[in-house]
C-alpha cells in the first residue's frame, strides 16, 4: 500500500529564500555588497515583489479599516458640529423671514390715509378670543397709553373692530365679524348709506337698508359712512361687496360684504384715539 509523503522540496526553497534574504540583508548594513551581491539583491528583489504586491493587496484594506475605526470618533463629532451649524443657519433665515414680515406689517399700520391727522396708539395683539360667543382680540396697550373704551380699531386695508373694555396695559377688541358688532356704511360708487352688520367667523357682513333701485358693483367698495354721532370716522374702508340682490317685492337690496382685513392673521393694529361728535 503506498503511503503518501509530503515533498520536502518547498520548505527547503522557502529556507533557501530567507537565508538570501538574510544573508543580502546583512551584506549591505556592512556596506561591502559587491557588483555581484547588488546583482543577486536585486534579483530576490524582483522575485520577492509579486509576494509583495499580494500582501499589500491583502493588508491595505486591513489597514484603511483599523484607521477608519482610529478616526470614526473625530468623524461622527465633525458631522454634529456641521448638522449643529446647518440647523442654526435654517433658523436665522426663518427669523429673518419673520422679521421681515413684520417689519411690512408695520410699515402698514404707518400708511392709513383715510384716518387723516387722527391721534393714534398702535399695538400688537397678544391673544385672541373666536368661540361662538364672541370674537375679539387682546392688545398690549391700554388706558397708560391713551386707549379708551369705544375707540376705533384700524389695520393697514382698513376696519377691524372697536375698543370694547381697557385696563391700564391692555385692551379688548370686538371684531367686526361679531354679531355684536355694526357699522354705519356708505357705497364709495353710489353714496348711498347702509348699516353693516356681523354674522359670525366664518360669514361675510350683511348691509341693510340700501334702496333697491341703486346699483351695486360686485367688489365696490364699502367705506364707513361717519354720519353725525357715528362711533366711527368716515372713509374707513369696511369691506368689498360679494354678492347684492333684491327679491321680488323687498324694499331693500340684499348686499354680502366681506371685510378688507384679514382678521385670522391680525398681528399690528392701530386704535385710533378718535370720538363722535355732537
Amino acid at each position: 500500500m503506498a503511503v503518501y509523503r509530503r515533498t520536502a522540496r518547498p520548505r527547503f526553497i522557502l529556507l533557501l529564500l530567507v537565508l538570501t534574504a538574510i544573508t543580502l540583508l546583512t551584506l549591505d548594513q556592512r556596506g561591502t555588497g559587491s557588483g555581484v551581491i547588488n546583482s543577486v539583491r536585486g534579483g530576490a528583489r524582483d522575485a520577492f515583489a509579486p509576494v509583495g504586491r499580494a500582501a499589500d493587496h491583502v493588508l491595505n484594506p486591513v489597514g484603511n479599516f483599523f484607521e477608519g475605526m482610529v478616526h470614526y470618533g473625530d468623524l461622527k463629532a465633525e458631522n454634529a458640529r456641521l448638522r449643529d451649524q446647518n440647523a442654526e443657519l435654517r433658523g436665522q433665515a426663518l427669523q429673518a423671514r419673520d422679521s421681515e414680515r413684520e417689519r411690512k406689517a408695520l410699515l402698514d399700520q404707518q400708511d392709513l390715509t383715510f384716518a387723516g391727522d387722527i391721534p393714534r396708539v398702535r399695538a400688537r395683539v397678544v391673544s385672541t378670543a373666536a368661540s361662538n360667543f364672541e370674537l375679539t382680540v387682546e392688545i398690549d396697550r391700554g388706558t397708560n397709553a391713551g386707549v379708551a373704551k369705544g375707540m376705533p380699531v384700524v389695520a393697514g386695508a382698513g376696519l377691524v373692530g372697536r375698543v370694547v373694555e381697557a385696563s391700564r396695559s391692555r385692551a379688548t377688541v370686538v371684531l367686526l365679524t361679531d354679531t355684536s358688532f355694526s357699522v354705519g356704511v356708505r357705497l364709495s360708487a353710489s353714496g348711498d348709506v347702509g348699516v353693516a352688520t356681523g354674522r359670525g367667523a366664518r360669514s361675510p357682513l350683511r348691509v341693510d337698508l340700501i334702496d333697491p333701485a341703486t346699483k351695486v358693483d360686485k367688489d365696490e367698495v364699502v367705506v364707513t359712512s361717519g354720519l353725525q354721532q357715528s362711533v366711527f370716522p368716515p372713509g374707513i374702508p369696511v369691506g368689498k361687496v360679494l354678492s347684492a340682490r333684491t327679491p321680488p317685492g323687498a324694499l331693500q337690496q340684499e348686499v354680502v360684504i366681506a371685510p378688507v382685513v384679514d382678521l385670522r392673521r391680525l398681528e399690528f393694529i392701530t386704535v385710533l384715539q378718535w370720538s363722535p361728535k355732537a
